[in-house]
């Protein structure tokens, strides 16, 4: 006597040529003459959602993979879910949280704008220096640690900040980009549906052109092919973002938007 009890079932109709089929195997079981033995098989047959799964109770939330991050992605879905029935738009609520995410790591961020403007005003005499050294790499680098130490500049002050928020990044990259949740969710205009890619490639090409602001905004490497490497990066991510769905590309083009503003609304600031 076989029995399943579904816990919820959410499912489409199927046609006989796209049936799906599931194989149960179980330990032989011996039975006394007029006997019987029942197997109960729970399942859940749906949208691999967090929070639909969550609401069983059972730890099938488990099931949804956010990474090596998902102790922040969760949560971070959990944000999301509170602010879309607030706004009733989840692209909305994606712009929200990310520019709340913004301030609230604004400290290491004005730690990062301000190593980097260090190092912007050093350029000249690291030109020089280049120009003086360029057939000696060891006394180069040399004369440089000495500028760094007598200036108190980091050339790795910009790049630390960062790396402190990238787990972050991270998490909100892997919820965006895996949450069942953004399925057939619209943002405004041609985005109705944020799971999947942008059908004009709009966001990803500004987001790209975005990128490529920020690159002038920042002060060139001393390496020339650190330079070159800087140079492609956005047109490598433009092409990389044209087919990941659209709610992560406006998650990137929303921090890539509000960085470069913070850039040069603070531009006067640092240079003083």
């Amino acid at each position: 006597n076989l029995s399943a009890k579904a816990l919820k079932a959410s499912v489409e109709p199927v046609t006989a040529e796209a049936h799906s089929k599931v194989t149960l195997t179980a330990k032989p079981v011996t039975l006394q003459s007029g006997g019987s033995f029942t197997w109960e098989l729970p399942f859940y047959l749906g949208p691999k959602g967090q929070t639909g799964l969550a609401s069983f109770g059972v730890g099938l939330e488990r099931a949804v993979d956010f990474g090596y991050f998902w102790q922040i992605g969760r949560p971070m879905l959990n944000a999301l879910w509170w602010l879309e029935a607030r706004l009733g738009n989840w692209g909305w609520s994606i712009i929200v949280l990310t520019i709340a995410l913004q301030v609230l790591l604004f400290p290491l961020t004005w730690k990062s704008l301000k190593a980097a403007a260090a190092m912007k005003k050093l350029q000249p005499e690291m030109a020089k220096l280049q120009a003086r050294y360029k057939d000696d790499a060891q006394r180069l680098n040399q004369e440089m640690m000495a500028m760094y130490k007598k200036t108190g500049a980091n050339p790795l002050g910009g790049c630390l900040p960062m790396l402190l928020q990238m787990p972050i990044f991270v998490a909100l990259f892997n919820v965006l980009r895996n949450s069942w949740e953004l399925h057939g969710a619209s943002w405004i205009f041609w985005v109705q549906d944020l799971s999947a890619k942008d059908p004009y490639y709009v966001l990803p090409v500004v987001m790209g052109g975005l990128m490529w602001l920020q690159s002038k905004l920042n002060p060139p490497s001393a390496d020339p092919t650190q330079q070159q490497v800087m140079m492609f990066m956005p047109i490598i991510f433009t092409f990389m973002f044209l087919n990941f769905p659209s709610g992560l590309v406006l998650y990137w083009l929303t921090n890539s938007l509000v960085s470069t503003v913070l850039q040069i609304g603070l531009k006067s600031r640092l240079e003083a």
